[in-house]
């Protein structure tokens, strides 16, 4: 008989109302596939309108490193050399409690191996398989859209007073608490990184919203932006969930310093520029926050200002089953490349890869 274990957290009400504006319409938003069987679109930018100081370029063209080969998947192994930077990206496993690790509703069911079909994604447990199962919110047809960056939240607004005195209060809450409801909602976001000095869309979110403030959500679905990593979080439960917040992202000042606890060990990581070669199509990263692995590759990307669709795929999510299908077998991160034909997986690798491919030599 299968025994279950239902990890949903007690959900807690939405307390206030958000603030949001609709999107400008002078802004043209950058925007990728929502299917994983189709291309993504090129990046397209309006320099009059955005005012970006490099875009793609025509003459630019994308290959894989001389000789490269995917390597071959390994399960459960760490590369030596990367023990520490796997450990140090672990700690918000730890002070998180979890969180970003399982979707909405998630609960497992441990049943004998012959009941599941074959073909079909399961995790093996002995003698049994684990049955993962979630409970989701309306889809949303388009990717959110998110500009923000790895590492420490270090908000920059406007010169007066009482902005001042909000962001010194803030500067040490992260942005990884958008990432985790994101795992925890299952929704796919295509990420515009912002590190410090970056060159490109730091400066369209100014544009965009006014200030260079981050994160900053566009919704292509409704029309709807905004700020604050409270609103974010609440609109995104709202719309694409059941309307509650998980405990974890709402316990007020307890998940401001776990939060930042959980950078620690990753201190200056994905958030300051990398002068990159800035491709026409957005990378596409199967992921989910609560990975260590995923995490070590998000940082990079950031770091060298490259767009990424995210498949978020936490546990019991439903898109586990769609990597499974279209890669043999279900391992994060896993990273297709669009500008070069490029799939693997290996997180060392996929950082190589990347920084070979884009960063300027």
């Amino acid at each position: 008989m299968a025994t279950a274990l239902n990890l949903s957290p007690p959900p807690i009400s939405l307390l206030r109302p958000l603030s949001y504006r609709k999107i400008p319409k002078i802004t043209t938003t950058i925007r990728a596939s929502t299917s994983s069987s189709e291309t993504s679109p090129p990046l397209t930018t309006s320099t009059k309108d955005q005012g970006l100081s490099s875009s793609p370029s025509s003459s630019a063209t994308f290959a894989p490193p001389p000789d490269f080969k995917p390597p071959v998947p390994q399960r459960f192994g760490v590369r030596p050399d990367k023990r520490w930077e796997v450990f140090t990206a672990s700690l918000g496993l730890f002070f998180r409690l979890g969180t970003g690790v399982f979707v909405s509703g998630y609960s497992v069911s441990f049943v004998p191996k012959n009941e599941i079909p074959p073909g079909q994604y399961a995790l093996d447990a002995g003698d049994s398989k684990a049955k993962e199962t979630s409970k989701l919110g309306p889809r949303p047809e388009k990717p959110i859209e998110i500009y923000e960056f790895e590492g420490w939240n270090t908000i920059e607004m406007a010169a007066d007073q009482q902005n001042k005195m909000r962001s010194f209060s803030r500067m040490w809450l992260d942005m990884s608490r958008v990432r985790e409801i994101i795992a925890v909602l299952d929704i796919d976001v295509l990420f515009y990184p912002c590190p410090k000095n970056g060159p490109n869309f730091r400066r369209k979110v100014a544009q965009m919203g006014g200030k260079q403030q981050f994160p900053y959500m566009v919704d292509p679905n409704t029309g709807v932006a905004m700020y604050e990593s409270d609103d974010i979080i609440k609109y995104l439960v709202g719309k694409y969930g059941d309307g509650n917040v998980p405990l974890m992202l709402s316990l007020g000042l307890l998940t401001t310093l776990t939060a930042g606890l959980a950078m620690i060990g990753r201190m200056g990581k994905g958030s300051s520029y990398i002068p990159s070669k800035l491709p026409p199509k957005p990378l596409e990263i199967w992921a989910y926050e609560g990975s260590p692995f995923c995490k070590l590759v998000r940082e990079v990307l950031v770091e060298l200002e490259l767009p990424h669709l995210l498949r978020s795929c936490a546990r019991g999510s439903p898109k586990r089953q769609i990597l499974y299908e279209k890669a043999g077998h279900f391992q994060v991160p896993y990273l297709e490349d669009p500008n070069t034909g490029v799939q693997m997986f290996e997180s060392a690798e996929i950082v190589e890869y990347i920084k070979a491919t884009y960063a300027v030599q």
